[in-house]
This record gives C-alpha cells, structure tokens and sequence, in this order.
C-alpha cells in the first residue's frame, strides 16, 4: 500500500503547486476580464463579484495522481434589489436539492420583469432562480471574455473553453514549453455560485435521476466547501504530525478506480456514483469524529483503511450515509458553521440508489479490500493508469 501510494497516487507537492499557481493567475485573468465586461450590467442583469475560491481535492491535499484537474467556484453577483431565498426543494427529486426564491427589496415591480424573464422560471405562482439559465448565461458571459485573455496569455499559454449541456465550462489550459517547468494539459472547471453568506453557495446540480414535478432547470444543490476546508484545517491541527487520515483516503480513491477497470456497465458507472470522491471524504468525516485522533497515527495506516472499508460496508448494508454538514449537530464547536446549515434538514447521500446496487457495491468494495495486492499488481501497467473519465 505505502509503495502504491508512492509510485502511483502521490503528487508531487512542487509539481501541484506549480499547477494551482498557473491556474490561479489564468483563472485571475478571465475572471477579470469577464468583470471588466459586465462593469455596468445594469439593474436587471447578472454580474461577476471579481473573486473566485479554490475548492476540491487539488486545494484539500488528498489529490491522486496527476495535478491536472481543478474545480474553481466563480460567485455571481444579483442585481442589487434582489436577494436570494433558498428553501429545500418539496416532493420527489434529488435529496439535498434547492430551489433559490428571489426578494425584492421594494416589493416586485414591472422593472424586475426584464430579470425574471432572464434568469427565472416559475414555481407555483412564483419567480425562482434557474440554474439552467444562470449557467447558459455564464457560459456564453465567459466565451465573449476568452478573447481578450487570449492574447494576454498568448506567451504563457493556449487556454480555451468547453461546455457540455447542462454543465459548467472547462477551461483548458496548455502552458508553453519555456514558461513552467511543469508541461501539464490542464482543466479548470468553472463553476457559477450564487453567494449566501458565511462562505456557502448555491451552484447547479446536473440534470440527472428523477426529478419529480419540479423543473430541472429550477434545482441548485449547497456548496460547503469552505466549511470542509475549516474541518480539514480543525482536523490537522488536533491528529498527529503523522496522521494517515489523508493517504487513506488517497489509497481508497485509487483502489477504487483500479477496480473499475474490471468492472462492467452498467455497474461499473453506479460503483463511480456510489463511491463518489464526495462520499468517500464524508464517511472519512464521520469515522474521524468517532475518535480517537491518536488512532490515525501512520503507524496504523492498514488499520485505519480496513476501518474505512468496513464503515463504508455497513453504510451501503444499512443504505444510509448522512450529509456531514446538512442538519449535522455533533460537528466540534471549534469548527463554527453557519446556522442555515444547522437548521438545514438531513440527508441521506444513498437515497439515490436502489438496494440491490448498494449491496452489490459493498461486496465489491470488501472483496477489492481483500484482494488489494493482487488489484494493484495487476492494474498498474501503463495501460491502466490513463486517467478514468469520472461519471
């Protein structure tokens, strides 16, 4: 395990730092420029608020294999008369949905027709935000800015924009032979968030399972990433120098997605959706938080993993994971979170998913458990190591 781990999934902390400051000084730029276009949108338009906040495994240290993916948060800005009121969304449809009501400060007027023509959609006699229209928006908003920050990069790097239906834009980036010392083909997602204060945001779920009554294009789902990054931070500060916390959940990521290659579709899609990366660092929160921290001593690695895996087991047997942070009440007062996410009603991550598929899921993660060695050796040619399109 320490051998794969070493050869296979760690990152080199200065190739990823390279990486993260190229894309910040690229992303920098775009989202520069987009402000710069929309610096008088008007009263009844969208704007870009001029920051962006760095999210995901690249910025949590548990990224595996090649620093070439990153996820970028890009907050929008509603016209000034509007604030943003989000509810749980009703009835049958993704658990953890939101549907975003919007306030007008003086009441609605005819003036904030021209908006909710826009940017809204209809829910039971009322204008919610779409996420669907604020991400059509966004990515055509970008795609007019890449001019501009094409020529000023032109010496640095070839960057472009990509879109798929439904998803945000990858900005891709290729650095110039003599610019870094690190030649990697980079994707950047960038993802549009409605702000709410106290570091959350709204961004758009992707429309996919059943989706109820409700529009597909009027459900946002809760960013908490800034909340993650404070218990990640809590969590160094209280475990070990030599805490294994991180490499476990690197190496369980990385077993995953070598047991993916023997693995067919359909299930090999639903063993990606059930041990999403998501799902995985939630049971790693909540099996933390069980204690004690002195246990995640490197020295204990292996017996930490097969805790994970056999938690993990019991989660998928029972059909019941619970979001760590929504309606959570036994998160340690030193990480401090905001009171929407308290009052916030629970949910349960596997909901998605029929009984027989999780069964079978927990199977197989005990038996790729069991087998490691043997999975490792044989998936770890060259062949194999191409990175997997995640679902």
């Amino acid at each position: 395990l320490e051998r794969f781990h070493a050869r296979q999934l760690r990152v080199s902390p200065h190739v990823l730092g390279h990486s993260k400051a190229h894309v910040g000084r690229v992303v920098a730029e775009l989202v520069r420029a987009a402000k710069a276009q929309g610096l008088q949108p008007g009263p009844l338009a969208l704007s870009l608020r001029g920051d962006f906040v760095r999210i995901g495994s690249a910025y949590e240290q548990h990224k595996v294999c090649s620093p070439d993916c990153f996820d970028i948060l890009v907050p929008l800005r509603l016209p000034p008369h509007l604030e943003p009121q989000p509810r749980c969304a009703d009835g049958p449809g993704p658990r953890g949905a939101f549907v975003c009501g919007l306030r007008a400060k003086d009441g609605w007027t005819r003036r904030c027709r021209p908006f909710a023509e826009g940017f809204c959609v209809e829910l039971q006699g009322r204008s919610h935000l779409s996420s669907g229209l604020v991400l059509r928006w966004f990515q055509g908003h970008l795609q007019r800015c890449l001019g501009a920050v094409r020529y000023r990069l032109q010496e640095r790097c070839r960057v472009s924009l990509s879109a798929c239906p439904g998803q945000p834009p990858t900005l891709h980036i290729l650095p110039c032979s003599d610019y870094v010392c690190c030649h990697i083909s980079m994707a950047v997602r960038l993802i549009p968030a409605i702000p709410l204060g106290d570091a959350l945001y709204l961004t758009a779920l992707p429309p996919e399972g059943p989706l109820g009554s409700l529009a597909p294009e009027a459900l946002w789902g809760l960013n908490a990433s800034r909340q993650e990054q404070r218990l990640l931070g809590w969590l160094k500060e209280q475990a070990p120098a030599a805490s294994c916390h991180l490499k476990c959940l690197q190496i369980l990521k990385g077993l995953r997605d070598l047991r993916r290659h023997g693995l067919e579709e359909p299930f090999c899609s639903q063993w990606g959706r059930v041990l999403s990366s998501y799902i995985l660092k939630t049971a790693l929160f909540s099996l933390l938080l069980r204690g004690p921290l002195e246990a995640w001593d490197e020295q204990f690695l292996v017996e930490r993993l097969e805790d994970l895996v056999l938690f993990l087991r019991e989660c998928l047997r029972k059909q019941v994971l619970m979001d760590f942070f929504l309606g959570n009440t036994s998160i340690p007062e030193a990480v401090a979170l905001p009171r929407f996410l308290k009052e916030a009603a629970p949910v349960n991550l596997l909901s998605a998913f029929d009984g027989p598929t999780l069964d079978l899921v927990a199977f197989q993660l005990v038996s790729t458990w069991i087998q490691a060695p043997h999975i490792i050796r044989m998936y770890s040619s060259p062949r194999y190591l191409r990175p997997v399109p995640a679902p």
